[in-house]
């Protein structure tokens, strides 16, 4: 069932300061048009420059998201954009007056009240989704980290952290339907660190605006009660922390029991916003981070963006097998009555450069008239010819500004005719694109009718301006 875009009613304002600059900052969300996006604008800097919340533009990873075009930067961004995944908001322009958003209390749980506040406003556009289809795996081994997409018809995100540290053990956490869960169960996460990691980050001149009321410490090692009171120096704090018992410092009393799990969950929400498009997929993943969301979010976004142009033709029905129908073939290709070749594509894998289409054959087929009118066979270079078209789909998916080119062939090499094609076959053809050189494709192409090979061939092409 399709589902329509959507933004909020009203612009909405929070203010506070930046987890690593100290500095008082305002976000402002707005509304925006259909297709916009997430884009976020630095309102102190002039010109204003807009920065679209995706992939390409994130800058730096250190302690945090951050995007930047030129000079113009944003900090921290992860928990303003898990805010709006989580509400299922597609467009938003959200103007920052400093480099940094505010931190609130380290979760998205102030953003998400405040966009509630706006209230959600139903545009006309449909939501467009990239529906992984076969498996994308990214793996760190030096950092244990392993992070997959699973084919399924919905988003859900399955976490799993251990630090191999006694306070914080060994932990899960998963969401499954984020209209239901994600507001009481995962916006409300604070972010968290370990006590090695604040008295570095100190040191570095960063977390300016670290407070213990916005983020968790865990406390990993021994500390004395000189150091204790130099954080609280350092934090500007009415009182010397205490180590407790909780395994967090200060006591920290833990908003639920997985608390550190939920944030990377959220964390992960924001960074895998940046593909650019909302995805229906099963992402299990084992310690992520920041860096390895964003590797993992590239190769999504890689694959969706191979895939767009083809995607947005696709077949409304997705049951029945069939990828691209007669419909979505007519909006691609050049080619017409008598010389469109192809009726149907059941598959497109980008991953393997390969596709399958399908040929009806009928009596109808004008050529019939003359080849032969007694003894009806397709001609065997218009079997290579529906082979071509079929593989003509791939090279359109490389190519930028597709819609102003042509595929013209080059060469035909090895090829053969194994069996002839009559009236009421079925062509089912393969293309697989095995190379590319100086602006020339090659594809391994054949076609079957009831799963015998009827012919094979090795094709070159090139590609022109129209």
């Amino acid at each position: 069932m399709s589902e329509k875009q959507r933004t909020i009613k009203s612009r909405v304002s929070y203010s506070g300061i930046g987890l690593h600059t100290g500095e008082s900052s305002t976000i402002t969300f707005n509304p925006a048009p259909e297709n916009y996006g997430y884009r976020f604008v630095r309102t102190d800097i002039e010109p204003q420059v807009e920065i679209p919340a995706i992939v390409d533009n994130v800058v730096d990873l250190s302690r945090g998201t951050t995007l930047g075009i030129g000079e113009v930067k944003v900090h921290t961004v992860e928990h303003v954009l898990a805010s709006l995944v989580g509400l299922r908001i597609d467009n938003c322009k959200i103007e920052l007056s400093g480099i940094e958003p505010p931190v609130g209390d380290g979760s998205s749980l102030p953003y998400v009240e405040v966009l509630l506040k706006a209230g959600f406003e139903e545009q006309n556009e449909e939501r467009e989704f990239f529906v992984v289809e076969e498996a994308v795996r990214y793996k760190n081994d030096d950092k244990e980290v392993d992070i997959v997409a699973l084919p399924t018809n919905d988003y859900r995100i399955t976490v799993m952290v251990d630090y191999h540290n006694p306070a914080l053990g060994s932990q899960h956490t998963g969401v499954f339907n984020l209209e239901e869960e994600f507001v009481e169960e995962f916006a409300p996460a604070r972010t968290f660190c370990f006590l090695t990691e604040l008295q570095m980050l100190q040191e570095q001149g960063l977390i300016k605006g670290g407070q213990l009321d916005n983020a968790l410490v865990i406390i990993d090692k021994d500390i004395s009660q000189t150091e204790l009171e130099k954080l609280k120096v350092n934090f500007n704090l009415d009182h010397t922390p205490v180590v407790g018992t909780s395994g967090y410092l200060d006591n920290r009393e833990l908003r639920f029991k997985n608390e550190p799990a939920r944030h990377k969950l959220l964390d992960m929400l924001g960074d895998l916003s940046l593909i650019g498009v909302p995805i229906k997929a099963q992402i299990l993943a084992a310690r992520p981070g920041h860096a390895s969301n964003i590797e993992f979010a590239k190769k999504i976004r890689q694959l969706y963006l191979k895939f767009k142009k083809i995607s947005q033709f696709k077949a409304k029905d997705t049951k029945s097998g069939v990828v691209l129908d007669i419909k979505g073939l007519l909006k691609i290709m050049p080619h017409r009555y008598p010389f469109l070749l192809i009726d149907k594509v059941l598959s497109f894998d980008t991953e393997s450069k390969t596709v399958v289409g399908v040929k009806n054959v009928t009596m109808n087929e004008e050529f019939f008239q003359g080849h032969f009118p007694d003894n009806p066979v397709m001609p065997g270079v218009l079997i290579t010819e529906s082979m071509a078209q079929t593989g003509c789909l791939l090279i359109i998916n490389e190519e930028p500004n597709w819609e102003n080119k042509l595929v013209l062939f080059m060469g035909i090499k090895n090829a053969k005719f194994r069996k002839p094609v009559i009236p009421g076959d079925q062509l089912i053809l393969t293309a697989k694109l095995i190379g590319k050189k100086l602006g020339a494709y090659f594809l391994d192409v054949t076609a079957t009718v009831d799963g015998q090979i009827v012919a094979q061939a090795e094709l070159q092409t090139a590609v022109i301006e129209k």
